[in-house]
């Protein structure tokens, strides 16, 4: 793929990204799966691999997130991805980001908290393995 095709969403954009290895759990697969489960398919996925974890507080439903440039109506609840990430205690997390907080969009400071208790979280793990 030429640089140029990176600058812009493809309908390629999952076709690529399933070539370069990524797995994806799709937003209507959260219902079925819960927290619990979403959790066991990221540590069969990783093992005791590195992880480098970042978080598009977009994940997140607007509800929960409206603070965003990009809000995704049918995110996670910020209760489900709290819970997917206390799990991650038992990761070899190395590293971690919270990206696309959008202060200008976060009239309420929902999404701000929001991040505030992700950070806490990935935190708490990176905590758990030292």
């Amino acid at each position: 793929m030429s640089p140029a095709a990176w600058t812009s969403a493809s309908t390629r954009d999952l076709t690529d990204d399933a070539e370069l290895g990524f797995q994806i759990v799709p937003s209507v697969e959260i219902d079925d799966l819960g927290a619990r489960g979403i959790a066991e398919r990221i540590q069969d996925r990783v093992g005791e691999r590195p992880v480098y974890l970042s978080i598009d507080i977009d994940v997140l439903d607007p509800a929960f997130a409206p603070g965003t440039g990009t809000p995704e109506a049918g995110g996670m609840t910020s209760r489900e991805l709290l819970a997917v990430l206390r799990s991650f205690g038992t990761l070899n997390l190395v590293g971690a980001d919270v990206v696309e907080v959008a202060p200008a969009y976060d009239h309420a400071e929902i999404t701000g908290i929001a991040a505030a208790h992700t950070v806490y979280e990935i935190l708490s793990a990176l905590a758990v393995r030292r």
